[in-house]
């Protein structure tokens, strides 16, 4: 089997005892990115020349005794991460030759780790959409059929995890946007609880929804990862001071006894049968291994979408507003003044998609519709809250599907908003409550696209998603089935 295919855990086996070399192990996985990359694009920037720098650190530390967590991993980073020396562009023109002066605190957890960047990942501009088709740098592709979306807005992450251009990814979550690609590129993505990690040195979208987390290949990988990027930075506001468990922990406890919410809001009409046929059975094999599943309301749903998309795009009018050609980014050359200039810049440097959602934030806050629009969804937000926790009165963590459809192809859904923003309606809802959600491979469709099982949880009850999508990963035996898959699918 290649390098480029095992997961962390595999690779620090070999490691320590002196299998392999953190240098081999980037050099597959380079091997994987030159042979594969023009097809699937998961790209923006590859750092090879400083990864190799990275790698030979971690050959040097290894022989010295010195093993962290990732050494020698290679991991890719979304690009809304600031990364010293690199640019950091945000999928956006205004953004493309900007490079950040100083790490995003979680880029200076993997870094301690010692892990090895391979590159900066493709995104949505800004963040902002489901497919990785708003990007300025080009489409990202579905690795298991190179026709269809990865998801979004971390499609890049999402898909250079699947086709095994790195080990492990991080992305980030503002609706759905590290689980919805997750679910249909057949990888495990998970969202942690807002605050748990922190975002110093993210690139705001909406900063009172967005969360740093995970891309990987199983549940163990997710844990391991989780380990180095929670806690508390003093330099976050947001950031919540708590102790952080040991994730890997939660990985052997089983979920005999656990209560498992299934709320009947989420199993409708309009999802795709076979999702639901999929979950359903998934639902089942955790009874199976001894999980007691109870029905619950979340009656405040209907309204998540729509919430969504006022309090996203009021945050996101006034993070973009920095964005002027004046101090960094694209500046036109052509304006005649100085408010010409910013006119200019804005509209060239920014896309379709982004400008959109910055007319629709500006116009909810501005006087005369505060109240009408952006107050009543803050308002709506605290019911939202408020069910999930009336909910976790009577269950311990919440199982849905992650997505209502699987991957659809490029192009289907860029000219109808309204189904595009309903890919994330399964979602959304937890980054209007800031709980955890984890999304895992639960099966396939019959074209052989990955469906997602997506687990909810209470605020930094990660350990209980963990322990759960791990129980379920085992006695399903998903790892095997989706290595199988992979091998008969990903045939370029």
């Amino acid at each position: 089997m290649e390098l480029y295919s095992l997961t962390i855990h595999e690779l620090q086996e070999k490691l320590r005892a002196g299998e392999v070399t953190a240098a081999e192990i980037l050099a597959s996985v380079y091997q994987r990115i030159d042979r594969v990359e023009d097809k699937v694009h998961a790209y923006i920037t590859l750092m090879r020349e400083s990864a190799q720098a990275q790698a030979a650190a971690a050959d040097a530390a290894i022989r010295s005794g010195d093993i962290r967590a990732l050494t020698g991993i290679p991991i890719a980073l979304k690009d809304i991460y600031c990364v010293q020396g690199f640019t950091t562009t945000c999928g956006s023109r205004i953004l493309h030759n900007f490079v950040p002066p100083y790490d995003a605190t979680v880029v200076a957890k993997l870094r301690d780790a010692g892990a090895v960047f391979t590159g900066k990942a493709n995104m949505d501009e800004f963040a902002m959409g489901s497919s990785t088709e708003t990007s300025y740098f080009g489409d990202t592709r579905n690795p298991w059929d190179l026709t269809r979306i990865p998801g979004g807005s971390s499609g890049g992450s999402a898909a250079a995890v699947a086709a095994d251009e790195c080990i492990a990814a991080l992305g980030s979550d503002t609706g759905g946007s590290i689980r919805q690609p997750a679910a249909l590129c057949g990888v495990v993505g998970l969202k942690p609880t807002y605050g748990r990690v922190s975002r110093f040195g993210l690139v705001a979208f909406a900063s009172s929804l967005d969360q740093i987390g995970p891309f990987t290949k199983d549940v163990e990988d997710c844990a391991i990862l989780m380990n180095v990027i929670a806690g508390y930075d003093p330099r976050e506001s947001t950031s919540v001071n708590l102790e952080v468990p040991d994730y890997r922990s939660f990985l052997s406890r089983g979920i005999a006894g656990l209560r498992i919410g299934i709320p009947r809001e989420y199993f409708i009409a309009g999802i795709d049968p076979e999702i639901l046929t999929s979950v359903r059975q998934a639902i089942g094999t955790l009874e199976k291994a001894g999980a007691k599943c109870v029905d619950i309301s979340l009656p405040h749903t209907e309204y998540c979408l729509a919430v969504y998309y006022i309090v996203a795009p009021a945050e996101a009018s006034s993070n973009l507003a920095r964005y002027d050609g004046v101090k960094y980014g694209f500046r036109s050359e052509e304006g005649r003044d100085l408010l010409d200039m910013y006119k200019r810049s804005r509209s060239a440097g920014f896309g379709d998609e982004v400008k959109k959602r910055i007319i629709i934030g500006t116009y909810v806050l501005s006087s005369g519709y505060y109240d009408a629009y952006y107050k009543k969804a803050s308002q709506v937000r605290a019911l939202i809250r408020r069910d999930f926790d009336e909910a976790f009165q009577k269950c311990d963590l919440i199982a849905t599907p992650t997505s209502p459809t699987a991957a659809f192809h490029i192009g289907e859904k860029t000219d109808d908003p309204m189904q595009m923003y309903l890919s994330d309606i399964f979602t959304i809802s937890a980054n209007m409550a800031g709980i955890p959600g984890i999304s895992i491979p639960c099966g396939f469709t019959g074209d052989g696209l990955p469906i997602g099982l997506q687990f909810l949880g209470g605020h930094f009850q990660e350990g209980t998603l963990i322990q759960a999508a791990a129980a379920y990963e085992k006695t399903a035996g998903m790892a095997a089935l989706m290595a199988r898959q992979k091998q008969a699918k990903m045939n370029f």
